[in-house]
């Protein structure tokens, strides 16, 4: 089991989920604090939560799961997007030296 993200991570993923921009694909793979990677079509967010669309049923059938946001230790983006278009998340060029 991976341990839980700080308070910082969790407000940081809260913050990009909620700030998802337009052009990029609501689509990507979750990975908890369970040690699960939990693929998702879409989400939608309710304070804590994140309820996520699989698009297609895991092996239990369930094609919608709701995870807290203290549960997300990472999230892989799937799809070939351009750097720059993250930067509506809040993400900045390091500096090169």
């Amino acid at each position: 089991m991976v341990t839980t993200a700080s308070v910082a991570d969790r407000s940081d993923f809260h913050r990009i989920l909620s700030e998802w921009p337009v052009s990029i694909d609501r689509r990507g793979i979750l990975l908890t604090t369970f040690g699960e990677s939990v693929p998702f079509e879409d989400f939608m967010l309710s304070g804590n939560l994140v309820l996520v669309d699989r698009g297609v049923p895991d092996t239990s059938g369930a094609r919608r799961v709701i995870v807290s946001i203290d549960a997300i230790v990472g999230i892989k983006i799937v799809d070939p997007v351009e750097m720059a278009r993250f930067t509506a998340m809040g993400f900045q060029a390091a500096v090169r030296r």
